[in-house]
């Protein structure tokens, strides 16, 4: 009688447990695919953010010599080519000459009426007083500064002069070079066929567009990630007194949470990015602009973050690498395993001593969460420093004006992570609820499951 009222129970029990690996399997192949779509539009976003920080990097702007030669040259030369005396300098450059050519006059006078000892200059000496008359040489200085005046101002001798300043100018600037100016035309050809444009100011745009819509994609993703981890809960939620799912509902929880730790680790959990947006100042009456220079740009995952000091070569980096991939990584993977094998596996593997150390004594030895927080302090600490540096560079004072810009921030691969952490702690929760050995006797049925 009793393995007849058995049978019913658990043709509903497996039919049951069918029912809910596929609601849940549903949910379980909607996180992996956000997680992955996630995962690379970060990798793309943060490529994207690498080459604008390369292009628009102040050693190719600031701090380049030959931007500023450039940029001073321009002023120059507009200068040059824009020369043009008013009234009142061509009456000041006028009087000028007039007391030049007075003192010339002066000068020669008083250099031949020295006394002469040879004959020479004896002859000379009086040739000159007796043919030149020193007042009507002077009075003939005003007409004389007036004539060289006007053909300094002849088109032609404007042109002559311009092309002069400008000779000058290229001398100069042949002498003035840092080499970035080479390196910076080869990679800006490279960005820019990659990127399809054909300046700077249209690659800056469609960057930014991109960005734009990657960084809502992103977010989007990584809610929706969220979203089926918490409805795998309110499962969990609804069915927490159906013992003979529990099994079911645990194992395919430790799939989400692999599936929260992958995307958590790979995903970029912060970026940091300080700039100069505009450095404005005025030379000769001329604008001399940088406008987007990135002064310094990271984004980094855990991994990447772990993979940065493994491959440093000092030891105590490689040591603090391979301690978090240990306590971040290999030991939540094993711990989730263990509760697995612990809740799965038969009485024999369930109750094998490294099994149970992993299912329930190794999470004082786990370090997902202290990552959670070291990240987010991080986050603070240098977010405070570069508000703090980058504040005493904002200066506005007329002439000059800089305007910085901190663009660091927390990224969806830090909420994926701090997301897997609690969902990790919850498992180990209900680990405890509902966890072995398994009772020798015979298993009781639950009374809803008993037909009548």
């Amino acid at each position: 009688m009793t393995n007849h009222i058995q049978q019913p129970a658990k043709r509903k029990t497996t039919v049951a447990n069918i029912l809910l690996i596929a609601s849940l399997g549903i949910l379980l192949c909607g996180e992996s695919y956000f997680g992955y779509r996630l995962h690379n539009l970060s990798a793309e976003q943060e490529q994207i953010k690498e080459d604008y920080s390369v292009v628009n990097s102040i050693t190719f702007g600031i701090f380049s010599v030959d931007q500023w030669r450039e940029k001073i040259s321009d002023v120059v030369g507009k200068q040059v080519n824009g020369f043009s005396m008013t009234t009142k300098q061509k009456s000041a450059l006028q009087a000028q000459v007039t007391n030049q050519l007075n003192g010339l006059i002066n000068k020669t006078v008083a250099q031949i009426n020295k006394p002469q000892k040879s004959l020479g200059g004896k002859l000379k000496k009086l040739a000159f007083n007796s043919f030149v008359d020193e007042d009507e040489l002077h009075a003939l200085v005003p007409i004389f500064s007036k004539t060289i005046i006007t053909k300094i101002n002849s088109p032609a001798s404007k042109k002559r002069l311009k092309r002069i300043a400008n000779s000058k100018m290229d001398q100069l600037e042949d002498q003035t070079y840092d080499r970035t100016e080479i390196a910076k035309n080869a990679m800006t050809r490279q960005m820019f066929a990659k990127y399809k444009v054909s300046n700077a100011s249209d690659f800056n745009k469609s960057i930014k567009s991109h960005l734009s819509a990657i960084n809502v994609l992103t977010y989007n993703y990584a809610y929706a990630m969220l979203g089926c981890v918490l409805a795998a809960l309110v499962l969990w939620l609804i069915l927490r007194k159906k013992t003979r799912l529990q099994t079911t509902l645990f194992m395919m929880s430790i799939l989400f949470a692999i599936v929260l730790l992958a995307s958590g680790i790979t995903t970029t959990i912060i970026e940091v990015d300080a700039r100069i947006t505009t450095l404005n100042f005025k030379l000769l009456d001329e604008n001399i602009e940088f406008t987007n220079q990135v002064l310094f740009f990271q984004s980094k995952s855990i991994l990447g973050i772990i993979e940065t000091l493994m491959k440093q070569p000092k030891p105590d980096s490689i040591l603090v690498g391979t301690l978090l991939m240990l306590f971040v990584i290999i030991l939540p993977v094993l711990r989730l395993l263990g509760k697995g094998m612990h809740v799965w596996g038969s009485d024999r593997f369930a109750e094998n001593k490294v099994v149970r150390y992993l299912a329930f004594e190794s999470g004082k030895w786990d370090m997902a969460d202290v990552m959670v927080v070291g990240v987010a302090m991080t986050y603070i600490g240098l977010n405070g420093i570069l508000k703090s540096q980058l504040s005493n560079l904002n200066m506005d004072t007329g002439p000059l004006k800089t305007v910085t810009e901190n663009n660091s921030s927390l990224q969806p691969g830090y909420l994926i992570f701090a997301a897997y952490v609690i969902f990790a702690m919850i498992l180990s929760y209900i680990l405890k609820r509902i966890a072995k050995p398994h009772e020798k006797e015979p298993q009781v049925l639950d009374e809803e499951n008993v037909p009548t």
